[in-house]
């Protein structure tokens, strides 16, 4: 099997790239081993911060696609090394689920149940809740500034999508009337810096392979990669965003990848 295009950097978005829940997109594996095979370099880029790196590998490594936390970046590692260049060791309180706050910690967070901190994180959260919210605002009324971990509006899931953390983040908002300071994920920068790092390749021979127009589409864009729209997660092949965006590549799934 031969790959179809020339790029020497791969970064594919994982949810409605490489897998929906628990299923793989139907030819990942083989795209991914044509790719190393072929001595291309091959990273992993999610927005969701739901699991650790460990985690991620472990999934992919489970569903036949072998990697390595080296291999995944996701928007709570980068948010946390965003985070500690800016402010070493803040108290802060962590909208988010256990990995986040397990992240947080790990970087030398002190991560507070309470208002008396200096930064509110806000991550994608299933466990979201009003007392979330109210510490949330206390927070800022004492001072706390506001950073979050991805735009998502939604995520997708085996037979359609549920809220990511565009809610969360609208909630906090609204509340406050703060807006967060940064948001680390996908489209940002600050993620792809990361990324192309851990790649070892620049932009310029590069490309991201993702489902989604406003953070994997958009950010190849503006930073300089090529970019493959992939129509097997959230994209529809109607949306009109795809002809105002144009992406490089326009594809049913990762398995036209290769021939």
């Amino acid at each position: 099997m031969t790959v179809r295009f020339p790029y020497r950097g791969w970064l594919f978005d994982l949810d409605g790239t490489v897998y929906l829940g628990e299923a793989l997109i139907p030819g990942a594996a083989e795209v991914i081993a044509a790719l190393r095979a072929d001595g291309r370099r091959v990273g992993f880029l999610s927005n969701k911060p739901l699991q650790t790196r460990e985690d991620y590998a472990a999934k992919l490594s489970r569903l036949g696609v072998p990697a390595s936390a080296d291999d995944v970046i996701n928007s709570s590692l980068v948010l946390a090394r965003h985070l500690r260049a800016l402010d070493p060791g803040a108290p802060v309180f962590v909208i988010g689920e256990p990995p986040m706050l397990a992240e947080m910690r790990a970087h030398g967070f002190e991560v507070r149940d309470d208002e008396r901190v200096r930064w509110v994180v806000i991550a994608f959260d299933r466990t979201f809740t009003y007392a979330k919210l109210n510490t949330a605002l206390q927070a800022v009324k004492q001072g706390a500034r506001l950073i979050a971990t991805n735009p998502d509006r939604t995520c997708p899931v085996e037979g359609g999508e549920i809220p990511d953390c565009a809610g969360m983040i609208a909630a906090v908002e609204a509340v406050t009337d703060r807006k967060v300071e940064a948001i680390v994920g996908k489209p940002s920068p600050i993620i792809l810096e990361v990324a192309l790092q851990a790649l070892g390749c620049p932009a310029s021979e590069s490309v991201i392979v993702g489902d989604r127009i406003e953070t994997d589409m958009v950010m190849g864009r503006r930073m300089g990669l090529a970019t493959i729209l992939v129509l097997s997660g959230v994209t529809r092949p109607d949306d009109p965003r795809i002809a105002a965006l144009a992406p490089d590549h326009v594809l049913r799934s990762v398995r036209v990848l290769i021939g």
